[in-house]
């Protein structure tokens, strides 16, 4: 009996440590999961934050490689520019070089035709001061046939006669003027006086050596007819070519030397 009450007595004691565990391990499984359910909130979000946090740190990152890029492009952009600037600059230098050389040559010419109007303007006063030592020596017409510039016989005969004229004189020039009669055109006419004076030329340099730059030539054409009869023989008489031989007196001052140079041929334009 008395063992069936220690037993009693011991399931009993057993029975109420065994709640007084049980109450108190709930209590604490309570204050633990009370006390950690904030602690873990805040560490949910401070993971959300540190999340969001690396995804604008990302962003950021991704904004400054593209600010980056865009100076990198400035910055070719800007030497691109700057050597193409150069290259404008080295070229416009060349370009004053050039304007600064074609300027001074452009000069160097402006002078050079000043002195060559300057001596041909001594040289024009000086024929003009030696015009009037020569006067007209000989003439003589040269005939030539109907539409034809051509000489003949008699014509070189002539010419030959004022060729020993002058054969030994070192003071003359030769005047030779082409003309036609009335028939044709007018340039027609002029072109074929020409070609008369053209063949007396022709024929005093090369067959008498007589200098080319002592003869003065002109076509005039119809101009001047020596008989204005319209008849055959008058048209003969106009179809002519005049030689005049112009000498200069050898008493003359406006050469000491007495080698006075004959006025310089001038060349007239049909």
């Amino acid at each position: 009996m008395r063992f069936v009450k220690f037993m009693r007595a011991f399931l009993a004691a057993t029975s109420i440590l065994t709640m007084t565990l049980l109450w108190g391990g709930c209590a604490t499984k309570k204050y633990v999961r009370n006390t950690t359910a904030p602690i873990q909130a805040k560490v949910d979000q401070v993971g959300e934050q540190t999340k969001r946090n690396g995804e604008q740190i990302d962003e950021t990152r991704n904004q400054v490689k593209q600010v980056d890029a865009r100076a990198q492009d400035g910055i070719r952009v800007s030497q691109d520019s700057a050597a193409a600037a150069d290259r404008r600059a080295g070229a416009a230098d060349q370009h004053a070089g050039l304007a600064d050389q074609h300027a001074t040559d452009a000069m160097n010419r402006a002078n050079q035709v000043g002195e060559q109007s300057a001596q041909a303007l001594e040289s024009l006063r000086a024929v003009v001061a030696n015009l009037d030592d020569y006067k007209m020596q000989t003439q003589v017409a040269v005939q030539f046939d109907f539409n034809k510039s051509t000489l003949n016989g008699n014509g070189k005969d002539d010419l030959s006669k004022i060729a020993a004229a002058v054969k030994n004189d070192r003071r003359f020039f030769v005047v030779v003027e082409g003309y036609t009669d009335s028939t044709g055109s007018k340039a027609y006419n002029e072109t074929l006086s020409r070609r008369r004076a053209e063949q007396v030329v022709q024929f005093l340099v090369t067959k008498y050596d007589v200098p080319v730059f002592r003869i003065h030539m002109i076509g005039l054409g119809q101009l001047r007819p020596v008989d204005e009869a319209a008849n055959r023989s008058a048209r003969a008489k106009n179809r002519r070519v005049e030689v005049k031989v112009f000498t200069a007196s050898t008493t003359s001052t406006a050469n000491p030397t007495g080698d006075a140079a004959a006025p310089e041929p001038a060349t007239v334009k049909q």
